[in-house]
C-alpha cells in the first residue's frame, strides 16, 4: 500500500514546476506543495522521507 499524501506531494510539487515553467507566479502552487511536504513527511518512512527532501530542495529552486 503506498502512501496517499506522499503522492499528494509530489504531485503539488509537479504542479509548482509546472506552474513556474509556464511563466506565471507560482507563490500559491508553492504553498500548496510545502503544505502538502509537511504533512507527508509526519507520515512517512525513512525511505520516504529521503525521497520527499528530495522534492523540497526541488521546490526550493522555485523561490
Amino acid at each position: 500500500m503506498s502512501n496517499s499524501l506522499f503522492r499528494q506531494a509530489r504531485q503539488a510539487v509537479n504542479e509548482a514546476k509546472q506552474a513556474n515553467a509556464a511563466g506565471g507566479d507560482p507563490a500559491a502552487s508553492v504553498t500548496k506543495a510545502k503544505n502538502a511536504l509537511s504533512s507527508a513527511y509526519a507520515n512517512s518512512n525513512v525511505a520516504e522521507q529521503s525521497q520527499l527532501h528530495a522534492l523540497q530542495d526541488e521546490l526550493n529552486t522555485l523561490q
